[in-house]
């Protein structure tokens, strides 16, 4: 692929995690960038001319330094995290480029559910009953007391409540329990656990990208089925929330001192119309949530990040470059992540009236490389999706819903 020519005046980027979608953004990008990835990235790296610095994203350690003045050395001004893992990562890099150690206190703020939920409480945020457990009884005790709170009483059944892991994207690690017995099917090995009341509502997420302590572009993405389906832009209820959004995404910036960069929160609104916050990510969301929203807008979400970043953007470039919300948006855009119904699989097959449905535009899914279906521990993990794009966000909505009743591995 051809490179565009870089502009030294502006800032030279390191991205922490492989994407080739994001590396692919980059090479379009006047931004001089370098990719910082595990070792087994290298050879791909080398032979397609991507420049590529090695490196472990294990634990924080002794050597944890050690990237960060290799890529002051290399002369890089700022560190842009990709995944989960590798906030904490961005976090202690740039506070060793920009001279700035609370950048460090900050994405470990990120990082750590229970630290950002007291956070966000010190914010004046509104979030729900939460608290660490670190084995199956702190688990039980919290089930059987959020419960007395809401004044249950004996045969009325169980309220539920969450299990997230710490510091694990998304859907990973996250269950529903609903009563004693189902406590001990947690696994050892999950322990220390975020635990919190269940929010009834309209779950959303948000992503916005911030620079200079100002939100420069804010979409709003709906959740169809949480873990299946998402769409861009929001259905228009869900856009009429817009300004009381964009409150919360204001007090989340002064709360966690946000000067530039992207969140990812996710947020509840309540029958009663009272909003809830959920979590914030530092990085890109899952579910190819970028890619949908350059179908409907046209702006590459990676460059966006790169731009609200660097530390050398100008103010003009942030305004020519982003978008109208909403009104700029051509149609709306979709994916469904499929998971097979049956135990037993033996090829992929899409189900025709997904194929010859208008709003259909392509699919990432592969053969299944072994027959028997694993179960389905938590949330678990989608095996690939299927992407959309209409006018109509309601007819949209349907048709993710109805994906999950058809069978894409039979």
């Amino acid at each position: 692929m051809l490179m565009t020519a870089k502009n030294p005046q502006k800032g030279y980027v390191a991205l922490l995690g492989w994407s080739l979608n994001a590396i692919e953004a980059l090479e379009k990008f006047d931004r001089r960038f370098i990719v910082v990835a595990p070792d087994w990235a290298r050879a791909f790296a080398e032979e397609h001319d991507i420049p590529f610095m090695r490196w472990d994203f294990e634990r924080l350690n002794d050597r944890s330094m050690e990237i960060a003045e290799k890529l002051k050395d290399e002369g890089v001004d700022v560190a842009i995290p990709l995944f989960e893992e590798t906030v904490e990562w961005a976090g202690a890099v740039n506070s060793v480029l920009m001279d700035n150690p609370r950048l460090y206190g900050q994405s470990v703020l990120f990082r750590d559910k229970a630290l950002m939920k007291r956070r966000a409480q010190l914010g004046g945020i509104r979030v729900g009953i939460f608290e660490e457990a670190h084995d199956r009884e702190d688990v039980i005790r919290f089930l059987k007391r959020v419960n007395q709170t809401l004044l249950k009483l004996d045969g009325d059944p169980n309220d539920p409540i969450h299990l997230k892991a710490f510091d694990k994207a998304g859907c990973l690690g996250h269950r529903v329990i609903r009563t004693p017995d189902e406590v001990d099917t947690i696994p050892d090995e999950e322990f220390p656990v975020l635990m919190e009341s269940h929010l009834d509502g309209w779950e959303f997420a948000v992503e916005a990208w911030i620079h200079d302590g100002k939100i420069r572009f804010l979409n709003i993405s709906e959740y169809v089925t949480l873990g299946y389906s998402v769409f861009v832009p929001a259905s228009p209820e869900l856009e009429n929330w817009r300004p009381r959004i964009e409150q919360e995404i204001e007090k989340l910036i002064k709360t966690f001192d946000l000067q530039s960069g992207f969140i990812h929160p996710e947020y509840f609104v309540t029958s009663d119309g009272t909003m809830y916050f959920g979590e914030v990510a530092y990085r890109p969301p899952g579910f190819k949530v970028f890619e949908l929203l350059e179908k409907v807008y046209g702006f590459n979400a990676y460059q966006a990040m790169v731009l609200v970043f660097d530390p050398k953007t100008e103010e003009q470039e942030i305004l020519d470059f982003f978008p109208r919300e909403v009104v700029d948006a051509k149609g709306h855009a979709g994916c469904f992540g499929v998971y097979p119904r049956r135990r037993v699989v033996s090829h992929l097959e899409i189900p025709e009236e997904t194929l010859n449905h208008p709003y259909f535009d392509f699919h990432e899914l592969t053969a299944p490389l072994e027959e028997t279906v694993t179960k389905r521990t938590a949330f678990g993990t989608h095996w690939g999706l299927v992407y959309f794009h209409g006018d109509d966000p309601y007819q949209m909505r349907d048709l993710l819903k109805h994906q999950e009743e058809l069978d894409f591995y039979i």
